[in-house]
This record gives structure tokens, sequence and C-alpha cells, in this order.
């Protein structure tokens, strides 16, 4: 039977250490949105740029690629056990770049997902080219796709235009990379950043709404997913960030850091001031719903 390493007091952050390809078979339950930030197959000794110093951008062997049909091979099966694991109006959300992506976006296919935009999310503050033989890296792309192509999805339209000034909102986001006080209980060497987070499940899930995240790392999605009233299962192989993730949630035990992190993420005050508002309902009731089998 699957032990968690780690579930939060109100039970809306729990933590799975291990392979998320064996974990995954080893449980029925259903969430409403998945995001994903695998292995981008990028660590091939090149170097890039972090606090003003060269660091190499190799992250580790699980990064490295092994080959155009391994790589593919990889990215069906992960995706194929999380299409299991959706709800059938349920959606995924996942992140790469040129590495990686069109291999997501083929698999994504082959399991007859819909997918309902790519995503382009320029960095407002980007590491410098150091070769300055080619343009500098500034983008990422995230792939959203829905479970079944004649079930319709959750969108909150009328949030994410509010967000954007009144206007629709386009594919194209203009967000920071990771900011240091993200980093206040240890480093990961692909941390999303939380504004990005909080802004793909407040478009995607209503309060209350289950998220998992199979590669989940530091935990940045289940951050952002107990800031906005959500709850999150994540699985991940090392111990080091596991410890990292429980840290964090950890944290938000403190209101004043709780509420401080949510200003961060969402900049617009009258939006602020109206989810803290039903935030703060949702967390006055004993509303769980559904909850894990471990």
């Amino acid at each position: 039977m699957l032990q968690s390493f780690y579930k939060s007091k109100n039970r809306d952050f729990t933590l799975l250490q291990g392979d998320c390809t064996q974990l995954l078979p080893q449980f029925e339950f259903k969430f409403d949105m998945i995001f994903a930030d695998p292995p981008y197959f990028l660590s091939n000794g090149g170097i890039s740029v972090q606090s003003g110093k060269q660091v190499s951008v190799n992250k580790g062997d699980w990064d490295k690629s092994q080959g155009f049909e391994k790589d593919n091979e990889f990215n069906y099966k992960w995706i194929y056990l999380c299409r299991d694991k959706l709800k059938d109006n349920g959606t995924i959300w996942v992140s790469g770049t040129y590495h990686n992506i069109f291999s997501v976006a083929q698999m994504l296919n082959q399991l007859d997902f819909k997918i309902l935009n790519c995503v382009t999310w320029v960095k407002t503050n980007p590491p410098p080219n150091l070769s300055c033989r080619y343009f500098t890296h500034s983008t990422e792309f995230i792939l959203w796709a829905r479970k079944s192509k004649s079930i319709p999805h959750y969108y909150n339209y009328e949030l994410m235009k509010q967000i954007n000034g009144g206007k629709q909102m386009r594919d194209v986001w203009e967000l920071p990379a990771i900011s240091r006080w993200e980093k206040s209980c240890g480093k990961h060497p692909t941390q999303k950043p939380l504004p990005l987070l909080s802004r793909i499940i407040l478009a995607s899930t209503q309060t209350n709404a289950w998220v998992l995240d199979p590669f989940t790392g530091s935990s940045t999605t289940g951050i952002a997913a107990s800031l906005l009233g959500r709850r999150f299962l994540g699985i991940e192989r090392e111990t080091d960030f596991l410890g990292i993730s429980k840290l964090r949630r950890e944290e938000l035990e403190n209101v004043a850091i709780k509420n401080d992190y949510r200003n961060r993420c969402i900049k617009n005050p009258e939006l602020q001031s109206s989810l803290i508002n039903t935030l703060e309902l949702h967390e006055d009731s004993d509303y769980f719903g559904a909850d894990l089998p471990f």
C-alpha cells in the first residue's frame, strides 16, 4: 500500500516519493488538472548564467536525451499514465523548450488529447547569451490540452480577462523567471515561478479542485494550489527536493507569509481582495470532498 512522504495538516497537499511511471498505476483517483514539468533533455554540456555567474546547463542524468526513439517512448509512457488519472473534463499543462515540446505535442495527439493552446512564456529577466553568436533564449512553451475532444473543459475566461486589464488574454505571457523570494527553503535547478503556476491554476480549475504534478520537484504547483484553495498531489523521486517541498508548504502555515505570496502572485489589488475573501470562506469550511487513498 502506498504511503505518503508528507501530508499537510488540512490534507490539501500530499507528496509521494518515487517514479511517477511506477506510482501512478498503483492507485485510483481522478484529478481536475495536471501540470507536468518533465525532463527537457537539454543537459548537453552547454553553459548559462545564474546570479551573474557562468554555470553548466547540465541538471543530471535524468535530463539527458536518450535519443529520438527513447525520448518519445518516455513521453508517451508518462502522458498515457497521466491521461488515466484525469477526469473526463480535465486538462493537462506541459512545459518545455524546443528540446522536448515537439515530442510532447506528438504524444498528446497520439493519445487523443485535444490541444487547446501553446502558451509562449516570455521571461522578462532571461540570462544573457554568453557566446553572442545567436539570439538570447528567453522563452519556454506550455501546451494546454484537454482529455476529451467531445467533453468541454473548464476555462475561467472572465478572470483571465480581468487579470489582463479587461482584454482577452493572449497565449503570450510576459512573466519573470524565478525570483529570490521563492527560494527561501532551498533551490531546485528547474524551479518554475509561482506567478506562472498561479495563472495556470486560476485559468483552468475551480476552488477545491484536485491538481496533480507527476514531476513535482520543489512543488511550485502545490504551493500555488494551496495559496489558491485547491488540493494537490506531487510525485518526486529525490528526497532533497521532497524536503524543500515540505518546508515550502509548512512555510504557508504563517498567515503573513501566505498572504504576501498571494499578493506577489496576483498584482491586481481589486482581484486580490475578491480572491482572498473567497479563499477565507473556503479555509473556514470543513468541506474536503473526496480524499486521496493514502
